[in-house]
């Protein structure tokens, strides 16, 4: 069983930093995807920041590139996003992702991710 433990949201002012942190439990396989998604009030779940684990470049939404780094361990147990400059747009339920049949073509499309965290939030004032 793969469970996905986020950590790390809370309240900023615009212009302040967070680290979300993601553990990850469970046999998932190799070469899938891991990624932070975000869901603001009335709006359609987006992906933020995902990466392949079998290689590739890390995606970033438009809206957060420069301001925001996805990382992970070597171990791939844990998945972090530091999230800096945040501004008011940045508000919304952050979840972690992990996707067993995506890969590094799909990491934006929330439908290839297949094991979801229970969400984080962040508010951005």
């Amino acid at each position: 069983q793969v469970q996905l433990v986020e950590s790390g949201g809370g309240s900023v002012q615009a212009g302040g930093s967070l680290r979300l942190s993601c553990a990850v439990s469970g046999y998932i396989g190799s070469g899938y995807c891991m990624g932070w998604f975000r869901q603001a009030p009335g709006k359609e779940r987006e992906a933020a920041a995902a990466l392949y684990t079998g290689g590739g470049n890390t995606y970033y939404a438009a809206s957060v590139k420069g301001r925001f780094t996805l990382s992970r361990d070597n171990a791939k147990t844990t998945l972090w996003l530091q999230m800096n400059s945040l501004k008011p747009e940045d508000t919304a339920m952050y979840y972690c992702a992990v996707g067993q049949a995506c890969y590094s073509g799909s990491l934006a499309l929330p439908y290839e991710y297949n094991y979801w965290g229970q969400g984080t939030q962040v508010t951005v004032s």
